[in-house]
């Protein structure tokens, strides 16, 4: 399973959201280009940056941040928030991210998903935020009518081949991943997935790893507790080995 460290931004800086609630910041580093600089040191195999101000439809700065952590980092990176635009997407890939991922426009432009991947391909990953079970858009204020399954099934169908499936309600709360829903997520569309919200310890990431062998979840992607130092992103790569 590989561990995916996260970089959240918000007004340039490294933070974490609280249930991605944007009145619960908290900054954890003004330098986002040294964080990413060292969880690669640290041996991380890909990287997870999240452009919250996109998200939140309050600008571009984070984005131009993340586009220095693309330049400075020689390890693959994804990037994820406020990508509404064929052309926000094009802007990324030009600039070197590996994967770019797609949420609020997965959700309400399928025509456009498959646009995005008959173009680009693999390259395209659409992130599904989900709090009880329904969908969640734009920057995880907008409550969606789909639930987040059905969507899984229709971003398959539209050929993605990766999920990035968020609890809302576990994120940034040290409470586990939604291991149940997450893997039900896997089996319905038959995708790769990668499981986000929640990790809080090292025994997490293992239950995770158990109970998803076989069934396309195949990594997971650690914000709050490394921040926090509830494990070192050394430690969590040595349970792989």
């Amino acid at each position: 399973m590989l561990i995916i460290p996260a970089i959240d931004l918000r007004n340039g800086k490294c933070v974490r959201l609280s249930q991605g609630r944007k009145d619960a910041v908290t900054v954890y580093d003004n330098n986002p280009i040294q964080v990413a600089e060292a969880f690669e040191r640290d041996g991380a195999e890909l990287i997870h940056v999240v452009d919250l101000d996109g998200a939140f439809g309050e600008g571009r700065q984070s984005r131009d941040t993340a586009l220095s952590i693309i330049k400075s980092v020689s390890i693959p990176v994804q990037f994820g928030g406020g990508l509404r635009e064929i052309s926000d997407v094009d802007e990324l890939i030009n600039a070197g991210a590996n994967r770019v991922v797609i949420g609020t426009l997965a959700a309400e432009s399928p025509q456009t998903l498959e646009k995005l991947v008959t173009t680009f391909g693999d390259r395209i990953v659409v992130g599904i935020d989900a709090g009880d079970g329904e969908v969640r858009t734009r920057g995880w204020e907008a409550e969606g009518r789909i639930l987040a399954v059905d969507l899984a099934v229709l971003v398959a169908q539209a050929g993605v081949n990766r999920i990035i499936y968020t609890d809302v309600s576990r994120d940034g709360m040290f409470s586990g991943i939604n291991i149940e829903q997450t893997l039900r997520i896997a089996l319905k569309s038959g995708v790769k997935v990668t499981a986000s919200g929640g990790i809080s310890s090292l025994e997490d990431i293992r239950r995770l790893r158990t109970a998803a062998e076989g069934t396309g979840v195949d990594s997971v992607i650690v914000g709050r507790a490394l921040y926090e130092c509830r494990f070192t992103l050394s430690e969590a790569l040595s349970l792989m080995c």
